[in-house]
């Protein structure tokens, strides 16, 4: 694997000069047996994965297998009924929305959004890390080697931080790991910024992606 590949629970792979698909979600979202099973699975794909001797097919398989986990991953993430649901709350989306659209340029180019009530789905494309050194300037100064990580790591530390205080509550609000996947090709791109707009069509919260108050997408790509 390359040296910007690494994983904790989740595997991560995040090269500079690159557009991803990050999917956060709010702590306790999941039911604890449900994630172990979903790991299970996916340690067992990758190890099956791993004895391929062709590197390029074995990179491949890697990337397909990343998609399908993250595929069931949210499949339970938008019928969950178990844990919190704070995104419903109107003040708190607010934040969100603007949190997001506040790094654009600054962090990341963004390019579409959609914020679930219990999980936020957003594309974006990235420059040199060097870029990220920008952190702190827009709130505590991420701790993480790995670019992406190390956004996600700010932009859930300052809205966690502003939503705690809006709900008059202390303790976890985001799930410390997301789910990260590079976009490689133009139309992988397009069929990723449907998914993401149609996530609320998908979960009955819309009968149109635009009829969603908490979507966006960049002009001029739709």
């Amino acid at each position: 694997m390359p040296e910007d590949f690494y994983r904790r629970n989740l595997p991560h792979y995040q090269p500079e000069n690159a557009t991803y698909h990050v999917v956060f979600r709010l702590a306790g979202s999941l039911p604890q047996d449900a994630i172990e099973r979903l790991q299970g699975e996916l340690e067992e794909s990758e190890r099956h994965a791993s004895g391929m001797k062709n590197d390029k097919k074995r990179f491949e398989m890697f990337h397909q297998i990343r998609q399908e986990y993250f595929e069931k991953f949210d499949c339970l993430s938008d019928g969950s009924t178990t844990g919190p649901h704070w995104l419903r709350e109107p003040e708190i989306t607010e934040l969100i929305v603007e949190a997001l659209h506040f790094r654009d340029k600054k962090l990341y180019d963004l390019i579409a959004f959609t914020v679930m009530p219990n999980h936020v789905h957003t594309i974006f494309s990235i420059g040199e890390a060097k870029a990220i050194d920008k952190l702190h300037h827009v709130g505590r100064r991420a701790s993480s080697p790995y670019v992406v990580t190390r956004i996600l790591e700010n932009l859930k530390w300052y809205t966690a931080l502003k939503s705690n205080k809006i709900l008059n509550r202390e303790g976890q609000f985001w799930q410390h790991e997301s789910y990260d996947h590079v976009i490689r090709e133009a139309e992988e791109l397009e069929r990723t910024i449907w998914y993401v707009l149609n996530n609320s069509v998908k979960a009955a919260l819309a009968k149109t992606w635009d009829e969603w108050k908490w979507s966006y997408v960049k002009q001029g790509l739709i």
